[in-house]
């Protein structure tokens, strides 16, 4: 019996694949990547036109002498790595590093790991895309040039440790510009009237908004024109002008991409984007439901696709017709979907259950809160995009007292549609019993007050993950395998800092970003970045020769560095100080930052080496002794909240303290 062998990336896979199949099929995984470009050099050769040098990536020779050992045994390999470039780079690097040269290797590819996705991708199996791989390679070469030309620079310039990415400094330069709109901001006065009526005997009342006089839209600007109003309106009675009725759709939400899932699961989850992809990165691969085993829950998650299979608009309407009835299913020759996006990165689907039936109620007991949530957002918006649109009612009526207009709006749902399923986080509360339609052509209004208050218009919002993923989304920034990464990296960089949701940027991050504007302006210029995305699309679909883009783009970023270099002078990044004053010499200790986060350390080192642990301070007196209450770890790194005078005050509490 031929003996076969197939190589994932995850160990998690290993069991979710391996129940599907017979005896005869051996599975294993790569874990990842098993070659890359050195750390400890550029790896890449300008003078040999570019070429990657890739060694083993340390700590992976036991793995591969694994790997090489079934290989040994193996009739037929079938790499079976993740379905993007970066999974079709992986399996390339897998022929050479397993000498499979010449054995019998074919690629397969599957976007949901389910038995049928399984079984359908080894009938169709496929020699390595190499255009896949190029453009991999590509996006490599030019991320490894960039950080290991312009980190150097920054260490010198700057402080050690620091980095310069190609996708990460243009998100940095968004941060930092929306900060910079932010505090140039002026804000401008305006005055907003609204009268209360009442509408009806039972002492309904509606809030009517100032619209403006016979003649059209009016703004009250300043106290002046709210004055010159309320003198119009002096002794006015308010009486029905106008009622128009209306009925509007809402369209059933499009499936999931990776972007809008990382956007809705933060605001509606509040994950933030790592977490959604370490979550979905779970269901994928595969959780062990009860009576099922270890079962592959959705559809591969890095996608911006919003594309759906036949066969799954097949099983989502058979599932609404039998549990929401027939109306309630949309029509494709009535609905359809929005346009791709000129620059797909894969033929991928949408991110969707791998088999709608499984209701997340069927499986709750199997999922960790955290996994039940996502798992249940996803099921919701794909079933809910297979379902027919929402119908609502629009009441619009505007009252008129002397010359001068008001007007209320109301609206209420007549038809379900998709909302029977799904709601997202920015739909809003519709108010069932709005005094609104009470009101009739004939109807007396009768006043009872007027709400004048005065307001400044807002600057624009800070950046949230979830804003700063769409803003990169609709420039073409990076690709859904990114947006996580990029984050993360410029959070971990210290060049941001989140409170709450916002992100802010700190003054490391507006150093480094001052010097990239200066001396690197193509590299953060967010055209330049999307325009070098549609080349490494045009890499994939094999009309741009990988090292051409490589060629033409190395030259001048070698000449700015070596500008960079003369011309940039040192910038000097204060530590923060803090009120804790240092037992040894009496300086205020500054905030330091090591590989397990910040600690206190005197300035006065190396002549005082004096440090203690950073806490934190959440702005809650002690309950017990009135000090200040900090974050706390345990060992194992579970936050709890504590007094600052511990031991000599023993109060501690997992929930995060409130004030009185």
């Amino acid at each position: 019996m031929q003996k076969n062998l197939i190589i994932v990336e995850s160990p998690t896979k290993v069991k979710t694949i391996g129940k599907f199949l017979g005896k005869n099929y051996t599975v294993m995984a790569s874990n990842g990547h098993v070659r890359d470009l050195p750390k400890s050099q550029l790896g890449v050769d300008p003078d040999n036109d570019f070429e990657p040098k890739y060694i083993t990536i340390r700590g992976k020779g036991e793995l591969l002498s694994s790997l090489r050992k079934e290989v040994k045994k193996a009739d037929h390999i079938y790499l079976a790595t993740d379905p993007d470039r970066e999974g079709e780079a992986i399996s390339w690097h897998l022929i050479t590093a397993l000498n499979l040269e010449d054995k019998k290797v074919d690629r397969i590819s599957f976007n949901e790991i389910t038995k049928t996705a399984v079984k359908n991708a080894l009938k169709s199996p496929r020699k390595i895309d190499m255009d896949l791989v190029d453009a991999q390679q590509a996006r490599r070469v030019l991320d490894r040039i960039v950080g290991y030309k312009i980190s150097p620079l920054l260490w010198a310039k700057v402080k050690r440790g620091l980095s310069a990415g190609r996708v990460q400094s243009v998100a940095l330069r968004l941060i930092c510009d929306r900060e910079d709109e932010i505090d140039a901001f002026v804000p401008q006065e305006y005055y907003t009237l609204d009268v209360i009526l009442n509408v009806d005997k039972e002492k309904n009342d509606a809030v009517f908004s100032y619209y403006g006089d016979v003649n059209g839209k009016k703004e009250i600007k300043d106290k002046k024109s709210l004055d010159e109003v309320m003198n119009r309106l002096s002794g006015a009675d308010f009486s029905v002008d106008s009622i128009n009725i209306s009925e509007r759709s809402r369209k059933a939400p499009l499936p999931f991409t990776t972007s809008t899932l990382q956007q809705e699961a933060f605001k509606a989850l509040n994950f933030s984007i790592q977490k959604t992809m370490r979550v979905a990165q779970q269901l994928y691969e595969g959780v062990d439901i009860k009576g099922s085993g270890t079962t592959g829950l959705i559809t591969y998650l890095r996608t911006d696709s919003t594309r759906i299979s036949d066969e799954a608009k097949e099983s989502a309407a058979s599932f609404i017709r039998e549990n929401y009835g027939e109306e309630f299913l949309s029509s494709d020759s009535v609905k359809k979907a929005a346009p791709e996006k000129k620059n797909i990165q894969d033929a991928h689907e949408a991110i969707r259950p791998s088999d709608v039936t499984r209701t997340p109620s069927d499986i709750k007991d199997s999922l960790s809160r955290d996994q039940f949530r996502l798992y249940q957002l996803i099921w919701r918006r794909f079933v809910s995009s297979r379902m027919s649109n929402a119908k609502f009612e629009t009441k619009t009526v505007k009252v008129r007292a002397k010359d001068e207009i008001f007007t209320a709006a109301a609206s209420k749902r007549i038809f379900d549609g998709y909302m029977l399923v799904y709601t997202s986080a920015d739909d809003e509360e519709i108010e069932k019993k709005n005094p609104v339609f009470m009101i009739k052509e004939k109807s007396k209004l009768k006043f009872k007050d007027f709400d004048e208050k005065q307001h400044f218009t807002q600057p624009p919002a800070h950046f949230t993950e979830a804003t700063l993923v769409s803003t990169l989304e609709e420039l073409g920034i990076g690709r859904p395998s990114t947006y996580s990464p990029t984050i993360t990296t410029i959070e971990k960089r210290r060049y941001i800092i989140k409170e709450g949701k916002n992100i802010y940027v700190t003054e490391l991050g507006e150093a480094v970003n001052n010097i990239m504007k200066e001396s690197f302006p193509t590299i953060v210029d967010e055209n330049f970045t999307s325009n070098m995305e549609s080349l490494l699309d045009g890499v994939e679909e094999g009309k741009v020769d990988w090292k051409s883009i490589v060629r033409n783009f190395y030259p001048d970023l070698e000449e700015a560095v070596d500008v960079a270099t003369k011309a940039l002078e040192k910038v000097e990044i204060k530590d923060e100080e803090t009120d804790v004053l240092c037992e040894n010499c009496g300086r205020k200790m500054v905030i330091k930052y090591g590989p397990y986060g910040k600690f206190l350390a005197c300035p006065g080192f190396p002549d005082c080496k004096n440090i203690k642990p950073y806490f934190e301070k959440i702005g809650v007196p002690c309950p017990k002794c009135g000090k200040d209450i900090v974050i706390r770890k345990t060992k194992k790194g579970r936050r709890f909240y504590g007094c600052e005078d511990y031991p000599e005050c023993d109060f501690t509490s997992w929930q995060r303290p409130k004030k009185d």
